[in-house]
């Protein structure tokens, strides 16, 4: 008999591992295929290359916000309702895609998509701890953000070929196809029970539960560990997605000249982010975040001075070393978060996903004055006053994780 509910348990945590994994495609599906659209979107909407990328900038932006809200409905309700609602939402939010008139229409679209995109990556992490066993939680982490990647490869890809062979709106019915199917499946695959969270069973005065929400997040911001955490998550996804968006206008156009689709393909460098967060766990365990944090700033570095080189190689290889070193960043940054959080884990995710999409939101904004001012030298310029801020966090952060150290051997 305990055999028997040890292997329940053990295909329980399989099927949501799967099912959360699945559930994170679809949602960066939805979030990135706009980027492998953005010439595409330009002359659809009669905006520049540069204003297209603005599709993604106001999505991320609500995203991050609504980040907040889904770790405290979560903490009240659970994991799973939101998670599937919010998902059954967004597919048909989609339908709404394939009538948008004007600019002003899609990204009033993409606003309301990035509070529904906001369910899956707020929840997941809690929703995990809470529901797999210990020794499961670093592998399925580093599993979930291998999916996360793979999200954002598919839909990058899937909206260049769009691009080149599709109208508008048959990319978006097609995009409302492929999210239906995939919500389906996520919501067949998740298990039907849960650990509630104990705070729900609490009966006390709306005035009150606010005071607790508030708490839980004042918690985790009075903490200088988590805060230069969520600086450096923030800080390395403000260069890095944005760039991606730049690159394609850099390399469709001389010396270069590359097509909509070709262009779409420097998407395929974050297969080396894939990789990175594929093995993050075993690297963790063996090293920890610190030294990790350390080499992922030299990869990005040294990827993003590569791209200076005036060949498409040079590119390439730039971005599958950049790609390297912010997954791995990602990584350690979501297990330091996850490990750290001993109470109000949803809240702590939450406030570092917050931080994470608020950076994607502003670094578009950010990253456009210096493609204005030199294209793509100045956006090399930009990415490299994000890397030495980003610097900072990170020895910042080593000198308190030492300070910890000592204190704990001093005790």
């Amino acid at each position: 008999m305990p055999e028997l509910i040890l292997n329940h348990r053990s295909d329980a945590q399989t099927r949501l591992i799967w099912a959360l994994c699945i559930a994170s495609i679809v949602v960066y599906i939805n979030l990135y295929t706009v980027q492998g659209m953005l010439p595409s979107i330009a002359e659809n909407f009669g905006v520049s290359g540069a204003q297209a990328t603005l599709v993604l900038s106001v999505t991320s932006f609500t995203l991050a916000f609504s980040l907040l809200f889904y770790a405290v409905l979560s903490d009240r309700i659970g994991r799973l309702a939101p998670i599937v609602l919010s998902l059954w939402l967004l597919a048909a939010s989609n339908i709404l895609l394939v009538f948008a008139q004007t600019f002003d229409d899609l990204l009033m679209v993409r606003l309301l998509q990035g509070i529904l995109l906001a369910a899956v990556p707020a929840i997941s992490m809690a929703y995990f701890k809470e529901q797999l066993a210990p020794s499961f939680m670093l592998k399925a982490a580093a599993v979930y953000i291998m999916a996360n990647s793979m999200g954002g490869i598919a839909g990058r890809i899937f909206g260049g070929l769009m691009a080149q062979n599709l109208s508008w709106q048959s990319s978006m019915g097609l995009v409302f196809v492929v999210t239906l199917i995939g919500v389906a499946l996520v919501t067949y695959l998740l298990p039907r029970k849960e650990i509630k969270p104990s705070v729900i069973k609490q009966k006390v005065s709306l005035l009150r539960k606010v005071k607790q929400d508030i708490d839980g997040f004042m918690f985790h911001l009075s903490d200088p560990q988590m805060r230069l955490a969520y600086m450096v998550g923030g800080l390395a996804f403000m260069m890095m997605v944005n760039q991606f968006s730049f690159i394609q206008l850099h390399i469709m156009a001389e010396p270069y000249g590359l097509s909509r689709f070709n262009a779409t393909l420097i998407f395929l460098c974050y297969s080396s982010g894939t990789f990175a967060s594929y093995l993050s766990a075993k690297w963790i365990m063996r090293y920890g975040s610190m030294p990790l944090f350390r080499v992922a700033l030299c990869l990005m570095v040294a990827g993003t001075s590569l791209t200076l080189v005036d060949t498409l190689a040079a590119i390439v290889i730039g971005f599958l070393i950049s790609a390297c070193g912010f997954f791995l960043t990602h990584s350690c940054c979501n297990s330091f978060v996850a490990i750290r959080a001993t109470s109000h884990r949803a809240k702590a995710t939450s406030l570092y996903l917050c931080c994470y999409y608020l950076g994607a939101s502003l670094g578009g904004p950010y990253l456009m004055l210096f493609w204005h001012k030199a294209e793509w030298n100045g956006v090399v310029v930009g990415s490299m006053t994000l890397l030495a801020l980003l610097l900072v966090a990170i020895w910042r952060l080593g000198i308190h994780q030492q300070h910890a150290a000592d204190v704990s051997i001093a005790d």
